[in-house]
């Protein structure tokens, strides 16, 4: 079957574009390293109409269907499943044309495989913003993987998560019809806004093969501060400060621990300490206009009279004095990827109560687990905390976490449950969450979401094993 099924498929979409075997691992395997499975081939097509011809063509003969961008997935979405199933990747980066930037209307057509790095050049030349802010993965990240799983990033404070910054999608089905909802209109109050069913759902309910997208003005003046804080307490309470002061100027908002900035220091070359003294928290804050007045001084004006728990500031308006400060931020999950493996999560609280969160879960961890180190970083602007434990010891790592992971997430999730948050904020559920989610969503919840599967794709055929 497989040879009948790949020999119609290379008819479509042309020989180069199947990988089978050897050629096709690097495809079933996850940016961390975390998940590998076994697939009949990667398949690369090159338009809409090909993705739709070769989904009918796996329908036919109940093979599953894994949607794949720029595969660097944090949860497992992206790649095959390991239980010797029928499977095959749809590779999109082939698709990767921007069909049209419309600057008047503020917007960009673009297809799946385009990389975000290609989408912030084209909104420039046109002296537009395309401001989905992603940090580590931006080189390799393609936008249609950061819609299916609602990508988040450093801008979410001003500008809203992917989900926000979408108007039309076009998508192929489960069943391979291809819905064309490529709309420019910022209002269209005509039934269902159906988008938002694919918009984070992880390639479970259909492929996304091309979107608009909203664009902004071009920020004329930027002013950076990088803050040493006394505590995460501190840092919410100079955000609500800012967002008073500075309005919706403020672009970014990202806390960082002390253990971040000593593994960044110990594993990424060219990074330094951003003040003479070290500090256990410091805060990097961007505020940007459209107008070209300096915001050096009322950003400066702003943090002095903002009170006692600021231990040290520095305000820069110079874009490679400033990268330097964003470099420790960027580079967090490379050092510690570099350091070993870590139980990672990425969580999702009320902005006032993640000071709650870090003390709570921290106190609760260490009891449990003496000698554990917790990274605790992130865009605490939205509430988002990345928080991911390991031991001190990296010799000491693979043991740990494959005995005690269980352990530390119930920890860790039953902190975040108390305080009505979410055990995802940006990075999806994939395989990873897949089971554990069922704990925190209410029973009416998951069924109306398997009902939503159920009715989009009946034979379970689009990237099963994943979210739901």
């Amino acid at each position: 079957m497989s040879e009948s099924l790949l020999s119609a498929i290379a008819a479509i979409i042309g020989g180069d574009g199947v990988l089978t075997g050897v050629a096709a691992a690097p495809y079933c395997k996850d940016w961390r390293g975390r998940y590998a499975g076994e697939a009949i081939a990667v398949v690369f097509p090159s338009t809409a109409q090909q993705v739709s011809d070769v989904v009918k063509l796996c329908v036919a003969q109940g093979i599953a269907i894994v949607p794949q961008g720029g595969n660097t997935s944090l949860c497992g979405a992206s790649v095959p499943l390991a239980n010797g199933s029928q499977q095959i990747v749809i590779n999109l980066s082939r698709m990767n044309s921007i069909r049209k930037v419309d600057a008047i209307n503020y917007t960009m057509t673009v297809e799946a495989g385009c990389k975000l790095a290609s989408l912030y050049e084209a909104a420039d030349k046109a002296d537009r913003l395309f401001p989905l802010g992603l940090t580590a993965i931006a080189p390799h990240c393609e936008i249609g993987g950061n819609l299916s799983t609602n990508a988040g990033g450093i801008g979410v404070l001003r500008y809203g998560s992917a989900r926000d910054l979408v108007l039309g999608l076009e998508v192929v089905l489960p069943d391979g019809q291809i819905w064309n909802g490529l709309r420019s209109l910022r209002k269209d109050n005509t039934g269902y806004d159906l988008k938002h069913l694919f918009l984070g759902a992880e390639g479970t309910l259909g492929i996304i093969t091309a979107a608009v997208l909203k664009l902004y003005p071009r920020p004329r003046s930027v002013a950076t501060a990088c803050i040493a804080v006394r505590d995460p307490q501190v840092a919410v309470a100079l955000l609500s400060h800012l967002r008073a002061t500075c309005g919706d100027k403020i672009s970014g908002f990202e806390i960082i621990s002390r253990s971040c900035l000593d593994l960044v220091f110990k594993h990424i070359s060219d990074t330094y300490e951003p003040f003479d003294s070290k500090h256990e928290w410091i805060v990097i804050t961007k505020l940007a206009d459209v107008l070209a007045t300096p915001l050096d001084v009322p950003l400066a004006e702003s943090l002095k009279s903002f009170g006692d728990g600021i231990i040290a500031f520095d305000i820069t308006s110079e874009e490679t004095r400033a990268e330097r400060w964003w470099r420790l931020r960027k580079n967090i999950a490379e050092a510690q990827k570099a350091e070993g493996i870590s139980i990672k999560h990425d969580v999702s609280i009320p902005i006032s109560s993640v000071p709650q969160f870090i003390a709570q879960a921290s106190t609760a961890l260490r009891a449990s687990y003496p000698g554990v180190r917790i990274v605790a970083f992130g865009h605490i602007g939205d509430g988002n905390i990345h928080y991911n434990i390991s031991m001190l010891d990296a010799e000491k790592n693979s043991d740990f976490i494959e005995q005690q992971e269980q352990g530390v997430n119930h920890i860790v999730y039953e902190v975040v449950a108390q305080l009505d948050g979410s055990i995802s904020a940006e990075h999806g559920l994939g395989q990873l969450k897949r089971e554990e989610i069922t704990r925190y969503k209410s029973a009416i919840e998951l069924q109306l979401m398997r009902d939503i599967k159920r009715t989009l794709d009946p034979h379970g055929l689009m990237n099963p094993g994943k979210v739901v």
